[in-house]
């Protein structure tokens, strides 16, 4: 298939906290997580996600090529599977099954290219973890550095002059062992050989964890990656972006494994579920704290569920439906109306913050602030961080993408904010904006 060169290569920014365009413009990455796309869709199912997906704004799809869900053992849409065995009767990843008419690996081409048709990026993994660290799940481990940068090689040269692709190691998994690191090592080496450094690279960790944690000083890292995960707990993964922002060497960092809308609480049903505030709340909680985008997943949709039960509660033609999937192209409306590569984290806005569930996040540019107010409670805001003389103050929804006027004040002493509403799912973003000086 003709590849689809109309997406411009992604680059870091110069102060290392963005990723831009060849041009230095702002991208802004809105990511959604289909690890199973490319295992479990046939071509028609693909385009109805991923056309669904361009139409509410997404930048990013986050996919697997050695998928979790058996995606060695068990065959695609078309009967085929990524890899062949070797005389020993194991999975090679030196031995891609690229033989006969529309292979696995054609398949991937087809998504790819339509989504850069789309105006979509691939966050592609080469492989989920458990292929070199089982932990859990059901792999098989297959994974060397010497086969790894073979495998690598070879995904880096058959993609290297697509525009759309960002590289992606890890899969879920911690790098616990010498083994696991030259895993991951050779398979970073064999992308760069084998593109000759065309493409981006992260690495996605395990739950609860960054990619700084293992990797960040590496030189093949190009950001971080951080998994705040779906645990019991209220989430706080403005802690780890923010550890992130403040390790040198500088890159940018972002949540691309936020709690899921509908994804069993704690891994339980009986926990009940993630809702859509929830996951606004993960997005402007990590972004506000000095992320450069977010990824926003359902738990249906990365699992391309089709039969429903009490752990993946919908098929996934419902879920690319649900609320929380709709509402985060308002996250990026906000970001992308504003000036960009100026934007930094500022908790110093807010005048007595709470804790838990009420932890509120500020962030700013040159000509401007914003402080996000997670259910509604309000919000004391330190004026003096601001420069200028007056500011417009409004109130931005998350729900709707609509703003509300406040009016115009003087940039003075500490001022009181109070939310239009209040109460869970009631979240509300504070925007002030600096007025130029008359006279």
């Amino acid at each position: 298939m003709e590849m689809n060169q109309r997406l411009t290569r992604l680059k870091v920014s110069d102060n290392k906290r963005f990723l831009v365009q060849q041009d230095g413009s702002p991208f802004f990455w809105l990511g959604d997580t289909a690890w199973e796309l490319f295992h479990k869709l046939n071509r028609e199912e693909a385009e109805l996600y991923l056309k669904n997906r361009a139409e509410l704004n997404y930048t990013v799809i986050q996919a697997v090529a050695l998928a979790e869900m058996e995606g060695l053992t068990t065959d695609n849409a078309y009967g085929r599977r990524p890899l062949r065995m070797n005389e020993s009767g194991r999975f090679d990843p030196t031995l891609p099954d690229i033989e006969g008419e529309y292979s696995y690996w054609d398949h991937v081409d087809y998504i790819v290219n339509t989504a850069a048709a789309l105006g979509l990026y691939i966050a592609f993994l080469p492989t989920w973890g458990d292929k070199y660290h089982l932990a859990w799940g059901k792999g098989p481990e297959i994974f060397d550095y010497h086969n790894a940068r073979t495998y690598g090689e070879w995904l880096g040269e058959r993609y290297k002059d697509y525009t759309n692709i960002i590289w992606v190691l890890g899969g879920d998994r911690a790098l616990t062992t010498n083994d696991h690191y030259s895993v991951i090592r050779g398979m970073a080496e064999g992308l760069q050989s084998g593109d000759a450094g065309n493409h981006l690279i992260s690495f996605h960790p395990m739950g609860e964890h960054s990619s700084s944690h293992f990797v960040h000083e590496e030189p093949w890292l190009d950001f971080n990656m951080l998994q705040s995960g779906h645990g019991l707990k209220e989430s706080d993964n403005y802690l780890r972006i923010t550890e992130d922002y403040s390790k040198l060497p500088t890159k940018p960092t972002i949540d691309a494994e936020p709690c899921y809308e509908d994804h069993p609480r704690g891994f339980k049903p009986e926990n009940g579920y993630y809702d859509e505030a929830d996951v606004r709340k993960a997005a402007y909680h990590a972004i506000f704290s000095g992320a450069f985008g977010h990824t926003y997943g359902h738990h249906s949709i990365w699992s391309m569920t089709t039969e429903p039960r009490d752990y993946y509660i919908m098929h996934w033609k419902d879920a690319i439906l649900r609320p929380g999937a709709a509402q985060m192209q308002h996250v990026r409306k906000l970001m992308e109306s504003r000036s960009f590569l100026d934007r930094v984290p500022d908790q110093s806005l807010i005048v007595d913050n709470y804790t838990g569930s009420n932890y509120m996040v500020a962030t700013r540019g040159e000509r401007y602030a914003m402080v996000y107010c997670p259910n509604g409670l309000k919000v004391k805001v330190a004026m003096t961080a601001i420069k200028g003389d007056k500011v417009s103050a409004s109130w931005y929804d998350p729900r709707t993408g609509l703003s509300r006027s406040i009016g115009e004040h003087d940039i003075a002493g500490e001022i009181l904010y109070t939310p239009p509403s209040s109460g869970r799912g009631n979240d509300w973003v504070l925007v002030l904006d600096v007025l130029p000086e008359v006279g």
